[in-house]
């Protein structure tokens, strides 16, 4: 067994038992190693003793797959993120909420559909979810702040199933899971399945939790699977199949749009997405679930050295109170990062920048600070000279027709334009990213040169 290896069972060990988790199941998934899965304790169904197959409810973690079908519609022209929930849903209520704010938990929706849903265990099916929206509340202003809501997932869930024509779970079978191959991932509950429970606090007493099914609330927490399919379910978030959804889409998906704490600014929230910061440029991007007698966590991470990119992990245990699981998620992502970095690919030469761009290379000034504009993998690119090393530069990208009118593609002033002036000779003396003028040299803005200096002198 390698160390690394050891350290990740070593790891998952001490989880499940400080946390008296009955069963445990962790998998990491990574573009450039064979995928480690690994299972602790006991399932509970004696049919099917613990192992990789073993499927555990995954909670909210749903929540991911339908903020995925919303997308696909807004990229197929059906839905558009800044309409209102109403435009496409026939709602008694709360119909101003937008597609955004509702993936975003910012709509001001009650958490859960109307009655006590999780004192009767029973829900409602997709109809009387929509039919009783008008007996939920709108407990905060649209866009006031972030509130976690079951309710406006489930919405989502069925205003996609509408547009699409099915339920949502055919839709959810057709358009993600048969494509990624998502085989052990289910909405009914499978004979693999392990037994959820409530461990005493008090004792090492176990109880079984009812296995629920949700009805029309499913869109936001239904979902059955492995550890090895939310592995790779997280290696999508962060490395994404276009077969399913353009990686530019998924991106967007990732960016935040709110803060779950105003004062601890130590999670996000994007479409549908949970955002965790880890260090320095360094973001674990998925989601927790939690159902009766379970708890899960699956995330992918993003940036930071060492990083082999498709690097997703998801950690399934059958104890709905063990913060455990949902701390070791991020854990194992920081070791297989640590102890068993991505290997480091040689440096080697390309071909040099189109004649074109050659005299916009080097280093320009703009508001007295030094930028380096260069050409790397096939584009133009600048950066701040002060920047930290780790900091993506801009990207830019030429308009159709207008090679000396570029695009920002990422990085600083993403979208904003860069022109080029060149003179006789077509060598560019001058451009201008963002409305602000670069040159050359140092100048101030009524384009005097610095190095002039007049420190001390009386205004004309």
């Amino acid at each position: 067994m390698s160390t690394s290896i050891a350290r990740y069972e070593r790891a998952a060990r001490k989880a499940q038992a400080d946390g008296r988790i009955p069963a445990l199941s962790v998998a990491l998934h990574r573009a450039d190693r064979e995928p480690w899965i690994f299972t602790v304790g006991e399932s509970g169904n004696p049919e099917h003793p613990l192992g990789p197959q073993s499927r555990f409810r995954i909670g909210s973690v749903t929540k991911t797959f339908t903020a995925v079908l919303v997308l696909q519609a807004r990229d197929d022209g059906l839905l558009d993120l800044d309409q209102p929930v109403s435009r496409y849903l026939d709602v008694p209520a709360h119909g101003d909420a937008t597609i955004r704010r509702l993936l975003s938990h910012t709509a001001g929706y009650q958490r859960e559909p109307y009655g006590d849903v999780w004192d009767t265990l029973i829900t409602p099916d997709a109809g009387r979810l929509i039919a009783e929206l008008d007996r939920a509340e709108r407990v905060l202003p649209n866009a006031r702040r972030y509130h976690y809501s079951n309710l406006g997932l489930a919405v989502l869930g069925q205003t996609v199933a509408k547009l699409r024509g099915g339920t949502w779970a055919e839709i959810l079978t057709e358009r993600v899971l048969a494509p990624l191959g998502l085989e052990h991932t289910t909405v009914e509950r499978p004979a693999e399945a392990v037994v959820g429970y409530l461990v005493d606090a008090y004792s090492d007493a176990a109880r079984p939790e009812p296995a629920i099914d949700l009805g029309g609330v499913a869109p936001a927490a239904q979902l059955w699977s492995t550890a090895s399919d939310m592995a790779k379910w997280a290696a999508f978030l962060v490395n994404p199949d276009e077969k399913v959804l353009d990686p530019a889409t998924v991106e967007e998906m990732r960016w935040p749009l709110t803060t779950t704490d105003e004062s601890l600014w130590a999670a996000g929230f994007g479409l549908g997405l949970i955002l965790c910061p880890d260090g320095k440029r360094v973001v674990h991007v998925g989601h927790d679930g939690a159902m009766p007698g379970f708890l899960a966590g699956v995330y992918g991470r993003r940036g930071g050295e060492g990083n082999p990119g498709g690097l997703g992990c998801a950690v399934l245990g059958s104890s709905g109170t063990a913060g455990q699981t949902n701390e070791l998620v991020h854990e194992l992502l920081r070791l297989a990062v640590e102890n068993d970095p991505a290997d480091i690919r040689p440096w080697r030469p390309a071909a040099p920048a189109p004649a074109l761009y050659r005299s916009a290379l080097g280093r320009w000034w703009s508001e007295g600070s030094e930028f380096v504009f260069a050409w790397h993998d096939g584009r133009l690119q600048a950066r701040v000279t002060e920047a930290p090393a780790d900091r993506p530069p801009a990207v830019f990208r030429p308009l159709p027709d207008q090679p000396d009118v570029l695009r920002t593609i990422s990085g600083r002033e993403t979208g904003e334009l860069l022109r080029l002036t060149r003179d006789e000779s077509g060598a560019v003396v001058r451009m201008h990213w963002a409305t602000y003028r670069f040159a050359r040299v140092q100048e101030a803005f009524d384009g005097g040169l610095a190095s002039d200096g007049a420190f001390g002198e009386a205004e004309g």
